[in-house]
Formats: structure tokens, sequence, C-alpha cells
């Protein structure tokens, strides 16, 4: 049931990206710099740092690995947004779908994570839950900048961001 929620929000935060142009993926809702290539590239950034740093403790890989945060705080999303429609939903899957091996490979939803610097642990389920969360809330935001584009307010949700495999 969390892999069939999680892969919902997935859907739909791609869906608001459905058939539009790349200008159209890098436009803003004023006063916010927040793009649906920005969110995109946030999500697939957010899936490495649940799933991929710390719950397996495998660090970071490119193209996020060498952003410099300290620079740049969204460095994440500023880099996605130089990106090209089919690299940014490439990047996007690639890190859904380490994310769903990951869930797959666990020997229990009670797992726990690596400890992180301050020996703070996650079970796996907590993860899943709380990444349901946040993609709710920003799909939310998707929804919003969506409609400025191009008053679409139709959800397609119902095609799989990234094929499960079965």
């Amino acid at each position: 049931m969390l892999s069939a929620f999680l892969d919902h929000y997935r859907a739909a935060l791609l869906d608001r990206a459905h058939d539009l142009t790349e200008g159209q993926l890098n436009m803003s809702l004023a006063p916010s710099s927040l793009t649906l290539s920005r969110l995109i590239g946030h999500m697939a950034f957010v899936e490495q740092v649940w799933y991929r740093e710390r719950f397996s403790g495998d660090g970071f890989k490119e193209p996020f690995a060498s952003l410099d945060f300290d620079r740049d705080p969204d460095a994440e999303m500023t880099l996605a947004q130089t990106w090209s429609t089919d690299k940014l939903h490439r990047v996007f899957e690639d890190a859904v779908l380490e994310s769903r091996l990951t869930v797959q490979r666990a020997t229990s939803l009670d797992e726990l994570s690596r400890a992180d610097r301050d020996g703070e642990r996650w079970s796996l389920r907590w993860i899943m839950v709380h990444m349901i969360e946040e993609y709710a809330r920003h799909c939310g935001h998707a929804d919003l900048i969506r409609e400025s584009i191009d008053g679409d307010v139709l959800s397609r949700p119902n095609k799989p961001a990234v094929s499960s495999g079965d």
C-alpha cells in the first residue's frame, strides 16, 4: 500500500509536466522561483537523500554528488533547470528505480536506516510515509504552477511515473 501511494504521487508530479515545452517547465509562479523542472529535480534528489544516502548509507551519486550546497542551498533545483526535458525525466526515473530496488532488497519495512552523524535512524516504513508526504506537498505546488502555465487542472495519475517492472 505504501508503494502504491508513493507511486501515485510520483506519477502525479510527472503528470503536471505532461506535454510542456522546456520553456514552460522553467516557468515560475511569481513571486516564487519554483518551477516544475526544479520540483522534479528536487524530488529526484530527495529520492537519493532518503533511500540511497540515509537508508543504505551509500552516499550520493551524480548528478548530485558534486553539488555545492554551501554556495547554492537549492543546487539540485538550479541544476535541474539546466537539463533538457529528456534528461530531467531520465534522472528522476533513475532515482525512482533505485529507490524501488532499495525497498525490494529490504528485509522488512521495519528495517532501520544507517545511523546519521547524530546517530539517528529511521525505519523504511517511516521513510516511505515521509516520501508520500513530501510528494503530496510538492504535487500541490505543481498543480498551481501547471494551472498558471496553461490552465490545465486535469490529472492523469493512472500512468505510472516509472514502470515497476511487474
